[in-house]
């Protein structure tokens, strides 16, 4: 007879009913537990994770960056996972936390596009509106107890105006012209923040720069980074472009006083 784990949720049935009881979660091998209403839950344990994603809004455009690796724990196991992609002619999406559940949500979004693509009337999805129906399926999936592990970074251009927002895996979201996921929010948010505050319309080679600086600081602090980087670049007059992965220098001598 298998053993609980610690933590794990249980509710004993009683020796007299026959069949599972009304919202009873049972220990399965593996970890995974199952319930006679939620079905299999899946992302509360996550598994092969990805770290900080940061996004910044330039004079002409948006960027957003993430490193390639997938930690198994604290086992840098998998060192080329993409974490940035590109969703259509006017968006592009970073994702952090649990890779599986992006690559989930990848593919759906990806439907959603080639449905579009089949319809042929000359629309196509918006910025803001993939950052709504991220916002309404991360917070469905919250509300459920049973949700998709991840932080995502939207940037995109709509009506010729840059849109960076971001969405947790709370639901939670908001729009802004600086973003950090993850360990960033603590240690990229205020450098990106100042850089920004002190120079709004920088151009595209100043904001590369600043988040090669800022993914240094990140792999210097972060013990869940890598220090090769995909960069993801949109502008109104190139379009998008995916870069990488960046490598970047880090040095590990004595420190100079």
């Amino acid at each position: 007879m298998a053993l609980f784990n610690k933590g794990d949720w249980c509710t004993p049935t009683p020796f007299w009913h026959n069949g599972p009881a009304p919202g009873a979660f049972y220990h399965f091998p593996g970890g995974s537990s199952q319930s006679d209403v939620g079905g299999f839950q899946r992302s509360q344990s996550p598994m092969t994770t990805g770290t900080s994603v940061v996004g910044i809004q330039f004079k002409d455009g948006i960027l957003i960056a993430a490193d390639v690796l997938g930690s198994y724990g604290s086992l840098a196991r998998f060192r080329n996972l993409e974490r940035v992609m590109k969703v259509n002619n006017n968006i592009i999406l970073g994702a952090g936390g649990d890779y599986a559940d992006y690559q989930c949500l990848k593919s759906n979004i990806e439907r959603k596009i080639l449905e579009e693509s089949c319809l042929d009337d000359g629309l196509s999805l918006k910025p803001k509106s993939l950052h709504c129906w991220l916002t309404r399926v991360m917070y469905n999936r919250r509300s459920n107890f049973n949700p998709f592990w991840n932080n995502f970074v939207i940037g995109g251009i709509e009506d010729d105006k840059l849109f960076l927002g971001t969405v947790d895996k709370l639901g939670t979201a908001y729009s802004d012209p600086v973003i950090a996921t993850g360990y960033g929010a603590y240690m990229a948010t205020p450098i990106l923040r100042k850089a920004y505050e002190e120079n709004k319309e920088m151009t595209k080679e100043q904001a590369m720069e600043l988040l090669y600086k800022v993914m240094q600081v990140l792999y210097y602090r972060d013990a869940r980074s890598f220090p090769k980087y995909q960069l993801g670049i949109i502008t109104k007059e190139g379009g998008i472009e995916i870069q990488g992965p960046i490598s970047l220098d880090s040095y590990w001598g004595p420190a100079i006083m």
